[in-house]
């Protein structure tokens, strides 16, 4: 027997499959749908099942026969999560709580049959899910948060295509180090050694000396941070925009947060309904322009909230993005708060410095609900500067040739910014850390599944 159709009953003529959100699109009559059970409700006159596909659920319902009723022996053997294709006649019953429809099941192709026992369950830790993350991404509401990074990242396409942005694809195997030499990943390379990109930033720069002008990427980078922190991962998916042609760093921050609006709204548009009742979140679209605070002033207004940065360099830590952001939302109403002028001292050697006060850079941090989201500067591009400031970071300029070659030949005052695109979802969602908003997460101890 065909292992592919253990279970069927030929009962009639098969349709076309439909999937499930669009079954209240067509008539009432005959239709065939697929996919895996959610639940089975085997009562003595009457059984149900809630079959779950990519796009929803729908009720299927079968009166039991008095006598012989080979299709309820099927009904009745049916584990959760065994994969289906039901044929049946789909009707409009109001009490029904899914969609108002339902389908009288007429014929029944077990696929592939599910072991009856369940790994993973309601109560399930995070961790234990993450080893069976095919099962936990079968929930309605973790397939929500995929469909939500989906149209996160059209929308935010279509913002920068609609502008003319050129969209590119950089390389994630490097022959040197982008940000910190401490967090690199080193691979055999062939007779010789590379290392995975920690980000974009060079080739990114690289566009703007080519003449691109405005360039964007959504892709992977990786670092070898070993920290267990709800919002690190070493490999995580980075959206990364370069613009040529700025005055300052105020031209980054006013393309990011009309970027941001664009993608929030049709997220709220599209999803807004949905993530309310699956996350009891409601997405709020921000207005513009965001709140902006020089980071020397946002420490004064934390230690009048009565919290001391306890960090030894010039850098704000994550319970001081809380602070500021609780006094920003207490003030403006506002969920986002852009901090300015970080100090040289934490800041990369290619961040231009403030032409008035050289122990600042025209930086910024973008900080939402309280966690920072993206970092974001003009880059210095005059070849001098850029050197000096090199050797001044302990940096050998011999070792960034490749790099320092797209300045000797001339390029366009620019900048641009890197923003994590699994804390946007775990701060929209409103969700504890970055492994439930992550397809396959990745940190110092998880290379699997």
């Amino acid at each position: 027997m065909n292992s592919l159709r253990v279970g069927r009953l030929n009962l009639g003529l098969v349709t076309e499959r439909i999937v499930i959100k669009n079954l209240a699109t067509i008539p009432e009559g005959p239709v065939t749908v697929a996919g895996w059970v959610d639940k089975v409700r085997d009562q003595k006159k009457v059984q149900f099942v809630v079959l779950r596909d990519e796009s929803g659920a729908a009720q299927l319902v079968h009166p039991r026969a008095e006598e012989s009723d080979p299709l309820a022996d099927i009904i009745s053997g049916l584990a959760t999560g065994s994969f289906i294709r039901v044929t049946g006649e789909l009707k409009l019953d109001e009490r029904v709580k899914l969609g108002g429809l339902e389908i009288k099941v007429s014929d029944i192709e077990v696929v592939t049959a599910a072991n009856p026992e369940t790994p993973i369950a309601a109560d399930s830790g995070i961790d234990k899910r993450l080893d069976w993350r095919f099962l936990d991404l079968r929930e309605a509401r973790n397939n929500l948060i995929f469909r939500v990074e989906t149209t996160l990242e059209h929308a935010m396409r279509c913002y920068w295509i609609e502008r003319d942005f050129i969209e590119i694809h950089t390389p994630k195997l490097m022959a040197s180090a982008s940000e910190s030499n401490a967090e690199l990943f080193e691979v055999e390379y062939f007779e010789g050694k590379a290392y995975l990109a920690q980000s974009p930033q060079f080739f990114k720069q690289m566009a703007q000396s080519a003449g691109f002008g405005k360039i964007f990427e959504i892709g992977p980078v990786f670092r070898a941070d070993p920290s267990f922190t709800s919002r690190h991962a070493t490999e995580f998916i980075s959206v990364d925009a370069e613009i040529s042609w700025i005055d300052s760093h105020e031209d980054v921050m006013k393309m990011q947060e009309e970027l941001l609006v664009a993608a929030l709204t049709a997220v709220k548009e599209k999803h807004g309904e949905e993530i309310k009742e699956l996350f009891d979140v409601d997405v709020v679209v921000p207005s513009t322009p965001f709140p902006r605070i020089p980071l020397a002033e946002a420490k004064k207004i934390v230690a009048e909230r009565g919290y001391e940065v306890p960090r030894h360099d010039d850098d704000m830590d994550p319970e001081g993005e809380r602070q500021i952001a609780a006094y920003v939302a207490e003030k403006y109403g506002h969920e986002f708060v852009f901090l300015t002028d970080y100090a040289t001292s934490i800041r990369p050697f290619y961040h231009m410095r403030n032409a008035e006060d050289q122990t600042i850079t025209n930086s910024y941090d973008l900080i939402w609900r309280g966690t920072e989201i993206t970092t974001g500067a003009q880059r210095e591009h005059r070849i001098d500067i850029l050197e000096a400031q090199a050797r001044e970071k302990g940096l050998d300029p011999k070792e960034l040739e490749f790099y320092l070659d797209f300045f000797r030949y001339g390029v366009p005052p620019h900048g641009g910014f890197g923003m994590g695109l699994s804390r946007v979802l775990m701060l929209l969602l409103h969700q504890p850390n970055l492994r439930e908003v992550t397809y396959l997460f990745r940190g110092p101890n998880r290379l699997t599944p």
